[in-house]
Parts: structure tokens; sequence; C-alpha cells
């Protein structure tokens, strides 16, 4: 303390003075660099708030461009049509599964109608399916076509319907005296090999290859189907003890071959890429996809394949879909990811991430498995829990690159299993969404529609328009958006909330009986091509509800 004071008696006044300044400034400068700092923090919070809020928002909210699918299968009546029905009880049950898939807020059904070289529509040469009628050959009494009332339906409500076929499966059992007298095992029974108990179709004979194309193609020239769907079924998957019996076929074709599995391969690559090809040059702006098993390949097989360990489609079925999407032979992938988000063998984030990061810039749709829940098995408790598939959707909406979801099967939806179909309704699928544009199929948008009127009724709002003219591409318009706002609302047209409703018919005419007395709305229309390029917006017509 002595030397404080020695110190103290050599300052001079002046010098003080300038101690006291020295002492202020240092004070200052704390405080600033104490505030800055706060405010450093604050914009850390602020910032890591906003992000919470942004990922909330991606999850709660739905987007306008979704692919929101669902398997309405045919095979062993599992979906439709419930047997014993008459033809008008079949019609109407489909008419309830539609308006129920419309309600959840689905866009997109797979509607399978060939499960089994046979058929779910008139004009074909397969004879009509044993689970239309009971009886394999038997029409429906009285007559009509599945397929176009199909088509119809899904299209009066705003949905796709993509034909989905089982291309190489002939039987579903052993029955084969049940078989139709006109069937193809029993036209050309050296098409088959026999495994696990069914007919199967070589893949390795270039005549069933053209066979398949051919059957596809008459469907595809005869109904107004928005796309051509394939299931996973190519080279059957294995069962211990079975062989598959297409060793003089490769003798035949396998020249070029040292390894059968590489010819098979080959063989399933082959009808692919033709297939494409001939859908595109038929009908351009018709979509073609495949739905393979989940997992491609397991890293420890392939350096290319995921971090999993279960069966692959490349090895087990000979089904290359990396390749399809690479070379662009299909427009869509939808890979069965069957497999819970818990699952170590199979996750689900590590399959998602693998497809989305193999996709080549074709889109990539993810089959979900609602079904799971009322499977009875050790493997399927994750599906027990309520919110297994909605967390799914949440990843996947999390990943820029998947453009939508399949779930199989309709009835796990219309049967709303653990409540999926309320959470579809009531939160993910709560606004309508279009179906993502395939640019490079068509990018040319159609024109604006010509002309729109809006009146009150006494039930509501009458909207009238005038078809717009072809587009430049010379393609006319396939459907319109109509939207609705209230009469302080900003005109956003990306904001799905907005949407009232989607038509996907040459109708230019919509009643609106959703308003109420005392309301001015804002009414704006768009138009659709066939795959769902979007117009500019009309001028915009304000009414008010007496």
């Amino acid at each position: 303390m002595a030397e404080f004071y020695i110190f103290a008696a050599l300052i001079t006044p002046a010098l003080m003075r300038l101690y006291k300044i020295i002492i202020l400034f240092t004070l200052i400068l704390l405080v600033v660099q104490k505030a800055v700092a706060q405010k450093d923090t604050l914009i850390k919070h602020t910032d890591s708030t906003q992000l919470i809020k942004d990922t909330l928002l991606r999850y709660r909210i739905s987007p306008k461009r979704e692919f929101r699918g669902v398997w309405i299968a045919t095979v062993e009546n599992i979906d439709w049509p419930a047997k014993g029905q008459t033809a008008f009880e079949q019609q109407q049950q489909l008419v309830d599964i539609l308006d129920a898939h419309q309600r959840t807020g689905i866009n997109a059904v797979f509607f399978q109608v060939r499960p089994a070289a046979d058929a779910f529509y008139a004009k074909g040469t397969e004879p009509w399916s044993k689970w239309l009628n009971g009886q394999q050959g038997a029409a429906p009494t009285p007559m009509y076509d599945p397929l176009q009332f199909a088509i119809t339906e899904a299209h009066k409500r705003g949905i796709e319907l993509h034909a989905w076929f089982n291309p190489y499966r002939a039987t579903n059992d052993n029955k084969y005296y049940a078989l139709s007298p006109n069937h193809i095992t029993n036209l050309r029974p050296e098409w088959f090999f026999i495994y696990g108990g069914q007919k199967l179709f070589n893949p390795g004979l270039p005549e069933v290859r053209e066979y398949i194309i051919h059957v596809i193609l008459n469907v595809l020239d005869n109904y107004d189907v928005d796309g051509i769907h394939m299931d996973d079924y190519f080279y059957p998957y294995l069962i211990d003890g079975q062989k598959i019996n297409d060793t003089a076929a490769f003798r035949l074709y396998g020249a070029n071959f040292s390894d059968i599995k590489e010819w098979r391969r080959h063989n399933v690559d082959t009808l692919i890429q033709a297939l494409g090809d001939s859908i595109h040059a038929h009908k351009p702006r018709v979509k073609f996809g495949v739905s393979p098993f989940g997992i491609w390949a397991n890293k420890h097989q392939n350096p290319d394949g995921s971090d999993t360990h279960g069966g692959s489609s490349y090895y087990e079925n000979y089904a290359d879909a990396r390749k399809w999407m690479k070379e662009g032979w299909v427009d869509y992938v939808v890979p069965q990811l069957y497999w819970a988000l818990n699952s170590r063998l199979a996750n689900f984030d590590t399959l998602i991430n693998w497809w989305s990061n193999n996709t080549f810039n074709r889109h990539l749709y993810i089959g979900q498995a609602p079904y799971r829940a009322h499977e009875h098995s050790k493997a399927s408790a994750a599906y027990k829990i309520p919110n297994e598939i909605p967390n799914e959707i949440r990843h996947l909406r999390n990943n820029p690159r998947i453009e939508g979801s399949v779930f199989f099967s309709s009835n796990s939806l219309t049967n709303n299993f653990l409540g999926i179909a309320d959470s579809l309704h009531t939160n993910f699928y709560k606004y309508s969404a279009l179906p993502p544009p395939m640019l490079w199929l068509d990018s040319v948008p159609p024109n604006v529609p010509q002309h729109l009127v809006a009146k009150p009724t006494g039930q509501g709002v009458t909207l009238n328009w005038q078809t717009p003219l072809p587009a430049s591409d010379n393609e006319p318009a396939y459907g319109y958006v109509i939207y609705r706002f209230g009469d302080t609302d900003k005109i956003d047209l990306t904001n799905p909330q907005n949407i009232l409703h989607i038509i996907y018919n040459n109708a230019t005419t919509y009643q609106d009986n959703t308003v109420q007395r005392g309301k001015t709305y804002l009414y704006v229309i768009t138009a659709l091509d066939r795959l769902k390029n979007e117009s500019d917006r009309s001028p915009t017509i304000a009414v008010k509800v007496q």
C-alpha cells in the first residue's frame, strides 16, 4: 500500500485529469463490447429460432408441387373389387375409393390392370382377370370397362391414373387348370418357366419382350392414362431350393455374356429401354415409371450401393433401376422403402439419402408402407406407432430431391390405419397439390384461359371461361386450376392454400358452393397441360355474394 501513496503524491492536476479520461474511455469501451456480444448472441438465437421455424414450416405446410400417390391393388382382391360384387357394386366401390383418396389429398393412383397376364380392361387380347368375377375370362355383367371407368372418375377428381402392370408374372398360384383356354401360358407354353409354383415369363426370350411391349402399348393407344407403371417383379425373388430354368435360353441368346447373371440383367435393361422408347414414341407426354425393391445393392456387395444389409434388386431381381435413371429410360422411380426409421439393417433415412443421390435428375417418389401397421411380426413393430409414417413424410420433405411418396396400399388409407388418412387430410395434404412437372418431356406451358366470368347464383358462384389457344408446341389445354382469395388477400399462386379446385378435363365451367353470404371473393384461373405445366394467370375477377 505504501507504493500507492508515493505515486499519488507525484501526480499533478493535469495528469489527474488525463487519468480520469482514460478510465472513462475504458469503461465506455467495456460497455460497448458487452452490448455487441449481447447483440451477437441475440442474432445467433434469432437465426437459430428462425431456422427451427423454417424447418417446422416445411414439415407443416403442404407444398404446391408434390406427388401424392397410392397403389390400388387388384391381385387377390387386395383393394378392389370386393369378391362377389355385381358390376354396379364394383363401380360404386371404386367411386367410394376415389372419393376417399380425393378427400385425403391424393393426386395420383397406380391402378393395377394386369396382375397376371390378364386384364382389367376391355380393349386387349389377354383374358379378363379372375379377380374381377371369380373366373378368368369372364366379362363383367352387365358389361363395362373397369380401366376406362377408373380413368374417367379419377380425372373428375383431379387425380392422375397410372396403369400398373406386372410384367413377368403369368400366374399367381399353381392352379393352372383354372386358366382360360386363351391365356398366354396355354397359347405359348414354351415362353414360361415355373418358379415357386408360379408360371413366369422367361425374360431372356426376345419374343417375350416383344409380347409384353405389345400388351402395354395396346393399353397406351386405347386409354387416356397419365402414366405406365411397372412393379418390382422382374426376375423372381429368391426361394431356397428353387432354380430359374433359363439355361437353354442363355445358350441360345447369351453368346456375348460369360455370366448368366449379367445376361439376365441385360434382358431386363433391354425391356425397360425398349418400353420407355416405345411409350414416348406413341405418346410423348405419358410418364413411365418403375417401383423397384427398396435396396438397389448393399455396399458390401457393390461400392456404389447403400450402407444396408438385405436383399437387393440388382442382384436378386436383376433390375438395375439406378442405370435406368442414369440413362434416362424411365421418368420416375418409386423404391419400396418398407423399413422403419429405427431399422438397423435397412434404415429408412439411409435409403432415402442413397436414392436421392442417385436419381440423375429423374423424379424420385418414395414407396411407404402403412399396410405394415396390420402385420403381425417383430419387424413391423415400429409401424404400430402412429407417428412412424408421419415422421417418414417429414424426413422426405426435408430432402429437396424427393418429389413425393406413394402408399401401399389403398385400403390402408381408406381404412385409416392408425389414423394415417386423418393425418394426411388435416396436416400433410391439407391443401391441394399439383404433380411436379417433367421438363425433359415438356417444358412449354399452356396459354392463359380466356374471358373468365364469375357470377353469384342462388347456390354460390358460377365460373365460366373459354379454352385458351394451343400452346407454342401446339398442345391444347388439358385442365385448369381455380384459385380463390378473400377481397383483401394478396394474389399469390405459389401458396397451395389458395387452390380451390383442380380439373383434369376440358370443362370450362365450375360451381363454387363453398362461399358465404355478404363476402367478396377474388377468382383467378390458370390452364394446365398434360404434364401439369401451368400457364400464367387470368385477370382477377371479384364477386360479392349477396
